[in-house]
């Protein structure tokens, strides 16, 4: 199969891998897919005290197509308020790396973690 430069760009030097401390108030953790579908998304959100999402950060088992929308995701969130980035959905994914409909899942975990982790980090400040 072939790979949008895009993608291929991502997967080869991935933005913002890595991980925020869970235990933080400000920072939101999220998780898509699994180990038995074959591709996981861990993704971090670090917001800032004016509400814009200071770091990102992500964690992906799974093909490049699945690292790129993760790695992508982190770019597009870093500076985002968390309205927009509430927003973000699979489709701006799939447009932005040229992912071949087979691939559309990887961009639907990127879009379902950053779900869970804005929903994570709303969930803290509640507490």
């Amino acid at each position: 199969m072939n790979y949008s430069a895009e993608v291929l760009a991502h997967y080869r030097n991935p933005r913002n891998a890595g991980t925020l401390d869970p235990q933080l108030p400000d920072v939101g953790t999220g998780q898509a897919g699994s180990r038995e579908q074959g591709a996981v998304v861990r993704l971090q959100i670090k917001v800032e005290d004016d509400g814009r999402i200071g770091q990102a950060r992500f964690k992906a088992y799974g093909c490049g197509c699945t690292i790129a929308a993760a790695s992508l995701a982190t770019e597009w969130l870093q500076g985002a308020d968390l309205d927009k980035a509430a927003v973000l959905n699979s489709a701006a994914f799939v447009e932005a790396l040229s992912l071949p409909p087979v691939k559309m899942y990887c961009a639907m975990l990127a879009e379902d973690a950053i779900q869970a982790a804005i929903g994570d980090y709303r969930n803290k400040q509640q507490e």
